[in-house]
């Protein structure tokens, strides 16, 4: 719902808020005023066409800003939207903007943020519907007719479980489709599976290895220099030098010595312990140096099989995966994709089968369907042709275009073959003959105007619960109606105010009456500059627009003012 509307050097608006709220909301004013610029303010900010010239003469750019509360199921399509394109930031409303530059520039924001304007018009259609411009009038968008009519025939539930099926059907055909591809080139790929399966099996993997073999070549080629030193220190510590004592004698000699001294001093308790510990240690030490320096290699033949066996590894790494852990899972992966290709013909047999199953089940389902949705389409159209019989278009007409495409590949309905899609078999398209005489045209292909608003307005009426989107505005819905019509179409939109926001640009004061909110339009002269206000109407200053629209602030007409707002009250 529109509940705030800014609009800045706009045409002969220099600067304009205004604060909305729910229900049915009437613009009055006299020709000129400027009333239509404020559809086409929004127009521009739904993501129509711009151009230069709507820029006030002096200023810089023009600049339209509206604020939206998200509510039911376009608020929730409209939240999808923007957190796909990392744009949410209030859950409960939503920022459009429009800035058109005098240089002719164009710029779309969404909460604050520049965005395409294809974007801005995929978020702007989902929030509101302008009828007297086809642009932005969801009605005249084919492709959601069958939404529509499956909403007011309340098949939803049907069309929901049809469609669980179609994705059924639609996962069985891709795996039907991978399997026939794979079948056509099966013989090189068994070939390569095969081959793959066996050069694994045969190295025999396992995981760790590599690092263990890393360990052993280091040993294996530097067994000369490993086991000099390891013979150097076990030698310092035991043997030591022609010159000097080993550090075992010397350890020996201190531990003696700490032990005297433990002796004497007895504050010094537990030198001789750690000393003798030291001593201990360095035999273990030199014990195990020499059965280090014992178990050293010098195997040639040993190195040129570690050698052999790490280019194997890393060959197959290069291959198959980076460690011995990602070859082995592409061995698995290999294997099934063998097994697969081995019993490709009985599945493909399992599969053709079940796509049988799914094609027959949607066939029944989809006829089902089509027929509920064309007899909810019978009532449809004798609805939506009595409200035109109550807005002065008696001879108009109104029908449901639905029909079945054959198709080869389609489902079996009867003895045809009927294409179909997610949505089911039928294709919907809106047809009407707004004059008598005339033949059923589509929907999308009358003429704007007036006469188009009161026939949208029929259709509302009629669609009122089915058709979601939350801002309808109406410009030029009087035209060509007197004032008993005017009274019937305020009447009808007061009572499709109650669930959707309405705004309704009127010159019928008989219309006007019915409206919850009203604000008038006036065109000021001020230093020589031409501005247009809108400002909202009390009760009293209600009165006297209403008059003033019924020729002139006299008190017969201050008197019929009151008869109509009364009367308009007394029809809720």
């Amino acid at each position: 719902m529109l509940v705030e509307l800014r609009i800045r050097d706009f045409a002969i608006i220099e600067r304009l808020e205004l604060r909305l709220d729910a229900g049915f909301v009437v613009f009055t004013g006299e020709t000129g005023a400027g009333k239509s610029i404020i559809v086409d303010a929004v127009q521009l900010l739904l993501g129509g066409r711009a151009d230069s010239t709507v820029v006030r003469t002096g200023a810089e750019a023009a600049v339209v800003e509206g604020t939206f509360r998200l509510e039911g199921p376009h608020g929730g399509d409209v939240r999808t939207i923007l957190e796909r394109e990392g744009l949410l930031e209030e859950q409960a409303f939503v920022d459009l903007g429009r800035e058109v530059r005098r240089e002719g520039r164009s710029l779309a924001r969404l909460n604050g943020r520049t965005v395409s304007l294809a974007l801005l018009r995929e978020v702007g259609e989902l929030l509101v519907d302008v009828h007297g411009q086809s642009e932005h009038l969801s009605l005249l968008r084919v492709r959601e007719h069958l939404h529509l009519l499956d909403r007011f025939a309340g098949v939803e539930e049907d069309q929901a479980a049809y469609a669980a099926v179609y994705d059924r059907w639609k996962a069985v055909r891709q795996e039907l489709e991978r399997l026939r591809q794979s079948e056509r080139e099966s013989a090189q790929r068994t070939d390569l599976l095969t081959f793959q399966i066996g050069e694994i099996e045969a190295a025999a993997l396992k995981p760790g290895e590599a690092a263990a073999l890393m360990d052993e070549r280091t040993r294996l080629a530097n067994a000369e220099q490993l086991a000099t030193l390891a013979e150097e220190a076990a030698a310092a510590l035991s043997a030591g030098l022609e010159d000097r004592p080993s550090a075992a004698e010397l350890l020996g000699q201190a531990a003696h010595a700490a032990a005297a001294l433990e002796r004497v001093d007895g504050s010094q308790s537990g030198l001789g312990v750690e000393a003798q510990a030291l001593v201990e240690q360095a035999g273990e030490l030199a014990r195990r140096l020499r059965s280090y320096r014992e178990s050293i290699e010098f195997n040639p033949r040993r190195l040129e099989q570690v050698e052999e066996r790490l280019q194997l590894l890393h060959s197959l790494q290069r291959k198959y995966g980076a460690t011995a852990e990602a070859v082995l899972a592409h061995l698995e992966t290999a294997r099934g994709d063998l097994e697969a290709i081995t019993h490709a013909e009985e599945r493909i047999g399992a599969l053709e089968a079940k796509e049988r199953d799914h094609l027959g089940d949607l066939g029944t389902r989809g006829r089902a369907l089509s027929e509920k949705r064309r007899r909810a389409g019978e009532r449809l159209a004798k609805g939506i042709e009595g409200e035109l019989g109550d807005l002065k278009m008696a001879g108009a007409r109104f029908a449901l275009d639905l029909l079945w495409e054959d198709d080869p590949s389609g489902v079996p309905v009867d003895d045809r073959k009927v294409g179909f899609g997610r949505e089911g078999l039928d294709r919907a398209e809106f047809l009407v003959a707004p004059n008598p005489g005339e033949g059923l045209k589509p929907l999308a292909k009358i003429a704007s105007g007036g006469e188009t608003s009161r026939l949208m307005l029929g259709l509302k009426g009629v669609l009122a619960r089915a058709d979601r989107t939350p801002t309808l505005i109406f410009d030029e819905i009087d035209q060509g109606i007197g004032g008993r019509v005017g009274a019937v179409v305020g009447s009808k939109l007061r009572r499709l105010a109650r669930s959707h926001q309405v705004l309704c640009i009127t010159h019928l004061p008989q219309l006007a009456a019915y409206g919850d909110l009203h604000f008038r339009v006036e065109k000021v002269q001020r230093g020589g500059r031409t501005f247009t206000t809108v400002g909202p109407l009390s009760d009293d200053e209600r009165l006297a627009e209403l008059a003033t629209m019924l020729g002139g602030e006299s008190e017969a007409n201050r008197h019929s003012a009151a008869d109509l707002m009364a009367a308009a009250h007394k029809s809720e």
